[in-house]
């Protein structure tokens, strides 16, 4: 498991990223982590609306992304410190194998989204008889 984006597993996708017209990119802070019921994701999406949030599957793949709108400056503000990232954001986790994504379940509260990914059903072991038969 891992976070997929993230510039300790990929070179080839810096932190912000930028995308043809100069538009940047920036992932979220996220927590993964196992509970009794499953496998959790916690993303860190402080001011957002929760309308403004997309969650997507792709295969094992969890897709987090939306745009954090930048209404707090007034025009001329010069900044002594910017450290909150706003506009287009993606965060892709890689599921581990274990889990069923197709039941997975999204709630946000407080600048937190978390997304709750059950265990997946366990296979039902049973013996089955194959019949051996005489080559012809």
């Amino acid at each position: 498991m891992c976070k997929v984006n993230s510039s300790l597993y990929s070179q080839s996708l810096p932190e912000p990223r930028r995308e043809s017209g100069g538009q940047t990119h920036w992932i979220p802070n996220a927590d993964v982590y196992t509970s009794e019921e499953g496998l959790v994701v916690k993303a860190e999406l402080a001011g957002m609306r929760r309308e403004d949030l997309e969650i997507s599957l792709e295969g094992n793949r969890l897709l987090i992304s939306g745009q954090r709108p930048d209404g707090c400056r007034t025009p001329g503000c010069k900044f002594l410190v910017m450290e909150i990232n706003y506009g287009a954001f993606e965060c892709v986790i890689e599921i581990p194998a274990g889990y069923d994504l197709a039941n997975a379940k999204a709630s946000y509260q407080n600048g937190f989204l978390r997304v709750d990914v059950p265990p997946a059903a366990k296979p039902v072991s049973k013996t089955v008889i194959v019949h051996v038969s005489e080559s012809r």
